[in-house]
């Protein structure tokens, strides 16, 4: 069933690689992409290419049951709101006191550095994560998942940091309340997005999801707990953990910053025709409009070299979506994926717009059933209609079981050397240059654009504004004072070359993107994989305020060094600089 499915899939897949325009009926000359010598069989290849035989039977079962305990421990939990509020809050000083006590256990001379002990594929980060398989200090924070108060006088909720973004949906959208930024897939947790990365459809308004956060209770390396806000004392650690990788403190709790939604977004969609620096014209133009309001959410799909849907929403009454729109109910189990629906709105020529309404949930969490375009290479059929009306509803799988599936180091290399999952931050003025690298270093698509406000600090942060990128020639659409505009630019999936059985060197092209950030006063999100040398690292990162206050709080020889914990551990690759 699954090869048949597939060899349709395929095919499909090969007419849409013609060049021909929807629209016009007539070839449109793309890009050229990268050719190399064909490459040898390999049986890993083989392997990985029919990993839906084990995906299908076991790792989607588990993945729906997982999900379904979640979901009714969630709605149990918050029936118990009320009730419980205070009594959640003093489970949660006993928890706290647990983590204290074992980081001030620590022999500093016979134990480890200190690292959390869930399971390295428990987590939705693309990395290895070996140096958890070295000498390492465990701590178990696995019961930090509760969401422990909805204040909507103060508007803030307060979360530990084990919470994902399924569950935070799922207690306050009913209450008609959310967080101002929301990643899309469920499985993301508070504490990741924090002190790694959170980009979401408003960050173009609201900047990552640390920058949504109040304050955070924090467990240092000798086992106090402080409170960290913008404005108070700790106001360098507030700061310093954000993009830290949880080498700096252990995060305890975080109050977040909640507005007032809707039952809907009004979501319009505008198709774009033409060569990767006019569709990124076009993406400039949506996400800071001059003649309107800047919409609550935008979003890009670049599906190739000349052809991209760019998306705007903004939120609406159920009165709104049922008297002037239609309403699609795209998360449910049979709908099309999102993106193949997206790269179905091309048949529509430039200028044209198509408008919907949808049910905030399912925005919000519009990628999770199809883990954006990564199901595509997992079940190559799965948005046939057959597979979603009978086993969609299985969907999606979860990420930690298919780690599982990557059964050996050597398949996990392997892995990694030709799966490319790379979310890239870079000033909006280089979107055009960046897709441009993108296509002749991978030439994968779909390309996710995203727009982020990166707000400026002056502290030495990890991250922070170009200097004078307020000012003339730097100064681009959205850029302010206190901030400016950036595109994250998503590059995910099987580089085009490997898909025709190719010779590729994935890490030298990894490589090349890296060095293409760095002169373009770009960021890499350190989920992914990195190749860089220490020192490029630290070209790419402002060390100032991340080396300040683990030298302060006493982290140095407690937690491990970001750049030990994030990069990939081989010898480096030289890149020339053209």
């Amino acid at each position: 069933f699954g090869l048949l499915i597939g060899v349709q899939e395929v095919s499909d897949i090969l007419e849409s690689e013609k060049g021909k325009d929807p629209v016009t009926d007539m070839v449109v000359k793309g890009r050229p992409s990268p050719v190399f010598p064909k490459a040898p069989f390999s049986l890993l290849e083989f392997m990985l290419r029919f990993r839906w035989v084990v995906v299908v039977p076991v790792v989607l079962p588990l993945s729906f049951l997982w999900a379904q305990y979640h979901r009714w421990a969630t709605r149990w939990a918050t029936s118990r709101e009320d009730k419980d509020e205070d009594q959640r809050m003093e489970q949660h000083a006993r928890r706290v006191e647990r983590v204290r006590q074992r980081v001030r256990s620590r022999d500093a001379k016979a134990d480890g550095l200190i690292c959390l002990a869930r399971p390295t594929y428990w987590s939705v980060s693309a990395r290895s994560m070996e140096y958890k398989k070295t000498t390492r200090f465990p701590v178990d924070m696995g019961d930090f998942v509760h969401i422990l108060a909805i204040d909507e006088e103060k508007m803030e909720v307060h979360l530990e940091p084990g919470v994902n973004m399924g569950q935070l949906s799922e207690s306050l959208l009913d209450r008609g309340l959310m967080v101002p930024v929301v990643p899309e897939y469920d499985d993301l947790t508070v504490g990741g997005l924090i002190s790694g990365y959170g980009i979401e459809g408003s960050s173009h308004k609201y900047g990552l999801f640390a920058d949504t956060v109040r304050s955070m209770d924090l467990i240092l390396a000798d086992g106090s707990a402080v409170t960290a806000t913008k404005d108070n004392e700790y106001k360098d650690l507030f700061f310093g953990v954000q993009w830290s990788q949880g080498t700096v403190a252990l995060l305890a709790k975080a109050v977040i910053t909640l507005q007032r939604v809707t039952p809907y977004v009004k979501v319009s969609y505008f198709p774009v025709h033409g060569d990767l620096k006019h569709i990124s014209e076009q993406w400039e133009k949506l996400v800071s409009p001059s003649d309107r309001e800047w919409p609550e959410f935008q979003e890009g799909l670049v599906f190739d070299s000349t052809r991209a849907v760019l998306m705007s929403g903004d939120y609406a009454t159920a009165e709104e979506a049922t008297r002037y729109g239609s309403i699609n109910a795209m998360g449910r189990w049979y709908q099309p994926w999102f993106y193949k629906y997206v790269e179905d709105l091309l048949r529509l020529p430039e200028g044209a717009v198509h408008v919907e309404y949808v049910p905030t949930r399912d925005y919000l969490h519009r990628h999770t059933r199809s883990l954006y375009w990564e199901c595509e290479m997992l079940l190559p059929f799965g948005n046939h209609p057959l597979f979603r009306y009978f086993l969609g509803w299985l969907m999606p799988p979860r990420v930690s079981f298919l780690k599982l599936t990557t059964v050996g180091k050597q398949m996990w290399e392997f892995y990694q050397e030709r799966h490319i999952a790379q979310d890239v931050l870079v000033p909006m003025r280089h979107t055009a240059a960046c897709l441009e690298v993108s296509h002749d270093l991978f030439d994968i698509y779909p390309i996710w654009l995203n727009a982020h406000r990166l707000y400026k600090t002056s502290m030495g942060t990890m991250l922070d504004c170009e200097s004078g990128h307020d000012a003339a020639p730097l100064r681009g659409p959205g850029d302010t004072a206190d901030a400016q505009m950036y595109t994250d630019v998503g590059i995910w999936g099987v580089p085009k070359p490997i898909v025709r059985g190719e010779l590729y060197d994935g890490a030298q092209a990894q490589s090349a993107l890296e060095q293409f950030l760095i002169q373009h006063h770009g960021y890499q999100a350190l989920y992914a994989v990195t190749e860089m040398s220490e020192k490029d690292f630290w070209t790419m990162f402002d060390a100032k305020l991340y080396n300040e206050v683990r030298e302060k709080y006493g982290s140095v020889g407690v937690f491990m060094d970001i750049y030990y914990k994030v990069h990939r551990r081989r010898e480096p690759i030289h890149v020339k600089s053209d």
